[in-house]
């Protein structure tokens, strides 16, 4: 790995699962996922104004933008989630510019509102994901990009995602 690697991928890159996870596996995904809202506030919420512009890397997003992001994607996430559980035949998803969204106005709004906004989304998603049942998560959506993409593989991704954004804010820290 390399130092740019090392800085865009502090806890390494996404690995897909091999199979389908054990009810084990997804229970300790699914408390990660409940944990990475009060993780992000605990670091971000004593911070300044000019703390929150800080750069987690040279030409990488500041701090305010990956708080901003988070909710943005997990909001995608739960909705493709949603999608792969109600629709009769895996739908297609739709992917999205994220770079740009990080640039777009509400971008530049205060961290709390998407702090709240993350609170409440992942209260509602871990409460779905809870619900769901084997088969469930043997569903899936199709991505553009990556083909068919089982539940038990966002799942992995979005625990990883939140624990990814976490050391990005940490090492802008440098804690």
């Amino acid at each position: 790995m390399t130092d740019l690697d090392g800085a865009r991928y502090p806890i390494g890159r996404f690995q897909r699962c091999v199979g389908p996870l054990n009810r084990q596996q997804r229970t300790r995904l699914i408390g990660d996922i409940e944990r990475a809202p009060s993780e992000i506030r605990s670091l971000v919420e004593p911070l300044t104004e000019a703390q929150l512009e800080t750069r987690y890397r040279e030409d990488g997003w500041t701090i305010r933008q990956v708080v901003h992001h988070v909710p943005d994607s997990h909001m995608n996430s739960y909705v493709r989630m949603k999608l792969a559980v109600t629709e009769s035949s895996p739908p297609r998803i739709n992917p999205y510019d994220e770079a740009r969204w990080a640039e777009l106005a509400d971008a530049m709004l205060p961290v709390a509102v998407s702090l709240d906004l993350l609170t409440a989304l992942h209260t509602r998603w871990v409460r779905f994901l809870r619900s769901l049942s084997d088969e469930d998560f043997n569903r899936s959506y199709l991505h553009p990009d990556l083909g068919a993409f089982p539940l038990y593989d966002a799942l992995a991704l979005y625990a990883w995602h939140g624990k990814h954004h976490t050391a990005h804010i940490r090492n802008a820290l440098r804690i």
